[in-house]
């Protein structure tokens, strides 16, 4: 039995950011499904796990984690030694973590919010069949392409967002991308063409199609 486990949702974009990591890092884990039409979450024993009642939750071994994105960075530095490297190339290089970080803080304060609200407008509300807001949409496409606008320009100058490697910072992205292709905000990536060829490159990488299966 696999000593990693995840406590989430296939179907979340917070959990397939866990599980896109350990897939890049060719870890075993066993993905533990949390019943959310259920309000499993928000019950014992998953809320000792994470009292904010949100999944995913993580173990690794007697180490006990939540947040995404935190747990994303432990596993990054903790197997460091396996699979891809989402560190930067130079892992003792101050500058360069701080660039990864800037762009990790970008993804969940300024990408994330726009993207998310959209993928539930669009795709999820459908799933439990509710009626698209387009006003909603058209105001937070906005936001997101101000966000894109500085993407665009960054990819003019470097592969990737914090530089010419792949890093957790794209990583983090690629969940909510992969649900907005399917929606008319591709639209967004598509008519910017560095962000189109960026977009392209991380969803085709084999952990982004394994977690679509």
């Amino acid at each position: 039995m696999a000593s990693i486990k995840v406590f989430g949702h296939a179907t979340t974009t917070s959990t397939r950011r866990v599980l896109l990591t350990l897939h890049e890092k060719n870890l075993d884990f066993e993905l533990i499904n949390v019943d959310l039409k259920d309000g499993e979450h928000k019950k014992e024993p998953f809320l000792s796990r994470n009292p904010f009642g949100q999944v995913p939750a993580f173990e690794d071994g007697d180490l006990k984690l939540f947040e995404s994105r935190a747990i994303t960075q432990y596993i990054a530095h903790r197997y460091d030694d396996q699979g891809t490297n989402l560190l930067p190339a130079d892992s003792k290089n101050i500058a360069q973590y701080a660039t990864m970080s800037i762009g990790m803080e970008v993804e969940a304060h300024q990408f994330d919010p726009a993207a998310s609200k959209l993928a539930w407008e669009q795709l999820f509300k459908h799933i439990y069949g509710l009626t698209t807001d387009q006003a909603v949409v058209a105001e937070q496409e906005a936001k997101l392409a101000k966000v894109l606008d500085v993407y665009e320009a960054r990819l003019k100058e470097f592969k990737y967002l914090a530089g010419e490697t792949f890093t957790l910072t794209d990583l983090h992205h690629i969940p909510v991308i992969q649900y907005l292709l399917g929606t008319p905000t591709k639209k967004l990536f598509t008519e910017r063409p560095r962000v189109n060829e960026w977009v392209a490159e991380i969803t085709k990488r084999p952990a982004s199609q394994k977690i679509l299966q």
